[in-house]
């Protein structure tokens, strides 16, 4: 590449979504949420055997044995989510090949103030390649868009270094600090408190605004 020449750049995140033109709200650019499979298992054994992970993302457990994984993995699979559900866990998967690549849920919803939070995990093998941002993307427009929630709030620990890039990357508004307030690998630390409003989503990303 010569001085004068210039690197491309990525498109930003919703006109690639938009770009892949896809009648599904859960179909992104590189990946696409869908519910678990029986053979997703080896997921959760990959999970569990990084402690590292484990850490950053809650905290560590002890093991589960292969029995347990298969009958939680099972009954996840065979689970079906209501029509008007609003806290569920699905799988971030590849579209090329429908790879399992981390898991992302919705948690502590509040219907009466229209907020939620969300929790995501990416395993050691796929991090870095964008599959996050897409999956995080994805899950706050069905939630802003067709579940009326006005705020996604969440959270990371301050040693958590690419979750808090990951938040900011995504335009999530830096809101407060826990301080001491987790306990992990022999030490105390904080959690850091993001917020991003429906509005602002909308602001960012708007090649992601409903067609009817």
């Amino acid at each position: 590449m010569t001085e004068t020449e210039t690197r491309p750049t990525r498109a930003a995140i919703d006109e690639r979504i938009a770009a892949a033109d896809s009648p599904s709200i859960w179909v992104g650019d590189r990946i696409h949420l869908r519910g678990y499979e029986p053979e997703d298992v080896g997921f959760e054994a990959e999970y569990e055997d990084n402690t590292a992970d484990q850490r950053r993302g809650w905290k560590a457990f002890p093991p589960r044995s292969s029995v347990a994984r298969k009958a939680w993995n099972e009954e996840a699979s065979a689970a079906k989510p209501e029509g008007d559900a609003v806290e569920f866990r699905l799988v971030i998967a590849r579209r090329e090949d429908n790879l399992i690549v981390g898991t992302i849920n919705s948690h502590t919803v509040d219907v009466i103030n229209g907020t939620f939070q969300f929790g995501i995990a990416v395993s050691e093998a796929h991090k870095g390649q964008g599959y996050a941002g897409e999956a995080v993307v994805l899950l706050l427009r069905y939630m802003f868009d067709e579940r009326r929630f006005q705020k996604c709030g969440s959270g990371a620990h301050d040693y958590n270094g690419p979750s808090l890039a990951l938040h900011r990357k995504l335009g999530f508004i830096e809101e407060g600090r826990l301080r001491r307030n987790v306990f992990a690998g022999g030490a105390y630390r904080d959690s850091v408190l993001f917020g991003m409003t429906v509005e602002e989503f909308h602001e960012r990303y708007p090649k992601l605004r409903p067609r009817l």
